[in-house]
């Protein structure tokens, strides 16, 4: 027996001692430098590093396969940022959908677990096309897709707990990448995504407009879109020469008129979409008697708000990426102007097909969404929404069921578009917070103080600096 024992003992002794190499082998780091491990990693190559106080930023070229179900049919050069804390940190995977900033800065999640940040350029957004462009290869699975090789390339790196973000068509982004690749990330915080699971049946963004914020700012708002396309033959003037003057054409919606009348309806979603209810007070951006204002009062309330540049040939170019999906798999809103008499509208919400070249072919995918919006609510797992009271792309919103685990969808009251958790009634605030520590993996007791656990930024922390007026997610 005592040589039966000491024998297993040995044994113990000897697994134990294997396992430690073994673990000490497969913890090896490479190079020291947090530099030198990125750039170690196959398909990343540098464009630039920046310095920032407390961190390591990077912005950086990865490369993807065009098509990720046929990785041989070619690549292209994506670009991604690095905000490096710690890699004994949790990190924070972020995109806004669009194109991907090259300046510092820190989502709220990242504020909140005061971890790594890693964020991505959505593939077609410039630099990040391939070329040529195959429009066909930019789908949601397709972006899902480069989310995951991202990850799995730097997990080697980052080994704790990973968060995915975004706000907008970003937060659409996060949802996306959960639902095709659910065991990549610990945790989803997604902002304001808006959800059109039934892209012609529209009737939530009517009901919204008829009871947000008070009549009297509803009254004045409708009153000044209402007289723009009254007068919209002095205005078109003025937009003739405005346009001249910056060198402004119109050939993919198709004429002045269209883009004219596209601006001025963006003008009361612009306004919920970016504005608070207090800024329906400042007569210098509304009007407060409409027909009693000036052309050039009236033009300048709409482009303010609205920007009469964005649907010119010029301005709808960097956004060719978003209405290609929007008209073949997102869909996109359609809305009613009852406040306006027929006569005065000739086109009505112009569908995304009118703002995307007609060299690039679309067909939509009805069923796309309505995939998205079943996986989410039957099978969430650690899944946060948050949504503006007063966000028009609220009107259409993700919802977890039954079959969600530990998902939930808070509104943020009197917040627009720029809704986050921050702005959450106090218990609300706290419950998400804590979440959120707890799928980045902190201690249990730092969870229960629900505190974000770096201190606000102004520079890295400030999200809204730059506010593009357009209508989309």
């Amino acid at each position: 027996m005592r040589k039966a024992l000491r024998w297993l003992l040995a044994l113990t002794v000897l697994i134990g001692t294997l396992s430690t190499a073994g673990a000490a082998t497969a913890a090896e780091p490479g190079p020291a430098d947090i530099k030198d491990r990125l750039l170690s990693v196959p398909g990343m190559s540098l464009i630039q590093e920046k310095p920032y106080s407390g961190y390591r930023y990077f912005v950086l070229n990865y490369t993807q396969p065009v098509d990720h179900r046929h990785p041989s049919k070619g690549t292209f050069q994506q670009r991604i940022t690095v905000l490096h804390k710690d890699v004994s940190r949790p990190t924070v995977f972020y995109t806004g959908g669009y194109n991907v900033s090259t300046t510092p800065s820190r989502r709220e999640p990242t504020q909140i677990v005061d971890g790594n940040q890693v964020s991505m350029e959505y593939r077609f957004f410039t630099p990040s096309r391939p070329d040529p462009a195959d429009w066909t290869k930019l789908d949601i699975w397709q972006a899902a897709s480069d989310q995951h090789r991202i990850f799995k390339a730097l997990k080697k790196i980052y080994s704790k707990n990973w968060v995915s973000t975004g706000g907008s068509k970003g937060g659409m982004t996060a949802t996306y990448y959960e639902r095709f690749y659910p065991r990549d990330m610990d945790g989803v915080v997604a902002y304001v995504a808006p959800n059109d699971v039934v892209n012609d049946e529209d009737s939530a963004y009517d009901r919204f407009f008829a009871k947000v914020g008070t009549k009297e700012c509803r009254d004045r708002l409708n009153a000044v879109q209402r007289e723009a396309l009254v007068r919209r033959e002095p205005l078109e003037k003025k937009y003739e020469a405005y346009a001249a003057e910056n060198g402004y054409t119109f050939t993919t919606v198709g004429s002045l008129d269209k883009a004219f009348e596209a601006v001025v309806l963006d003008y009361v979603w612009g306004f919920w979409q970016y504005a608070l209810i207090a800024d329906c007070d400042e007569d210098e951006l509304i009007p407060p008697d409409a027909k009693a204002a000036t052309d050039d009062q009236i033009w300048a309330s709409i482009d303010t708000i609205s920007g009469f540049s964005f649907y010119t040939d010029q301005g709808l170019e960097p956004y060719t990426p978003y209405f290609y999906q929007a008209a073949t798999q997102l869909g996109a809103p359609d809305i009613h102007f009852p406040h306006i008499e027929k006569k005065y509208i000739r086109y009505g919400y112009q569908p995304p097909r009118n703002f995307v070249p007609r060299a690039i072919p679309t067909r939509f995918q009805p069923n796309a969404m309505r995939d998205v919006d079943s996986w989410v609510r039957h099978n969430a797992r650690h899944m946060l929404y948050v949504y503006g009271q007063n966000d028009p792309w609220g009107s259409e919103r993700f919802r977890v069921d039954k079959g969600a685990k530990d998902s939930y969808v808070f509104t943020a009251p009197g917040l627009n578009h720029g809704a986050n958790v921050a702005g959450l009634v106090p218990d609300q605030k706290a419950f998400a917070t804590a979440r959120i520590l707890e799928w980045a993996g902190v201690p249990p007791t730092t969870v229960a103080e629900a505190k974000p656990l770096a201190k606000f930024d102004v520079k890295l922390d400030a999200q809204d600096a730059e506010r593009e007026l357009t209508l989309r997610p």
